[in-house]
């Protein structure tokens, strides 16, 4: 005889139901039924002792004091220890110019520059920014409050006269980003593409060079073409 699970007998007849499937053979039943209600007080048991130990060991947040140098200005933060650099520039600072896409490292939105070198600031840890100079898109412009073109960072006014973007979302990064990739073409740095066209003595920035030094940065509207003749406008190369 099978009960079913909403039905499960209790007490005496629970007894003498184990006694009819002793007497009938149904030892696979009665073990069965013996390993389910075994089976239930132990998760139980561990459900309740999870719980218990989760409330235990979750700390509560604790922040340490850290000064951060970005545009130019050092400003005295108290931040939880895990907090990442973009966290800290938009949420503590204010400085949302620098955008959270895919808050994985992958689309390039979060870009800033730290000592002139281009990072991903959601996989950069706020304390581990501490002590170098951090550079926004807020910091580029060579005037605080810009009026025209001229008072912008070159690569600034490159984008707006390629019309280098369209929602303008990734915007902050790619320009971060082409800061930092045109220095490193002047310094003479190289590409993987310098080394597959054999042009590895100071090589010109042609399409092919910017899309790859550029690559880490996703534009989902399909700007690039734009995005490209603004980067190559600002290196000098002819078109």
């Amino acid at each position: 005889m099978i009960v079913p699970f909403d039905t499960e007998p209790e007490g005496e007849e629970l007894e003498q139901e184990e006694k009819e499937l002793e007497k009938h053979g149904l030892h696979f039943e009665l073990s069965r039924r013996r390993f389910m209600q075994t089976a239930g007080v132990i998760s139980a048991g561990v459900a309740v002792g999870a719980h218990n130990a989760g409330a235990a060991e979750t700390p509560g947040s604790k922040t340490q004091a850290i000064t951060l140098k970005v545009n130019g200005q050092s400003k005295a933060l108290s931040l939880d220890a895990r907090t990442s650099l973009l966290d800290a520039l938009r949420e503590s600072m204010e400085l949302t110019g620098t955008k959270k896409g895919c808050d994985h490292g992958q689309c390039g939105a979060c870009t800033v520059l730290i000592d002139g070198r281009r990072v991903n600031s959601c996989l950069t840890l706020a304390f581990a920014a501490e002590g170098s100079e951090i550079t926004t898109i807020e910091g580029l412009a060579t005037h605080s409050d810009p009026k025209d073109a001229s008072e912008l960072h070159p690569v600034q006014a490159a984008f707006l006269e390629h019309d280098g973007y369209q929602c303008g979302y990734c915007t902050p990064g790619q320009i971060c980003s082409a800061v930092a990739a045109v220095e490193e073409h002047k310094r003479g740095d190289l590409s993987i593409v310098s080394f597959h066209t054999g042009k590895v003595d100071h090589p010109e920035m042609t399409d092919d060079e910017v899309r790859e030094r550029m690559s880490g940065n996703i534009c989902r509207c399909g700007a690039y073409p734009n995005i490209v003749a603004a980067v190559r406008a600002v290196s000098g190369a002819s078109a």
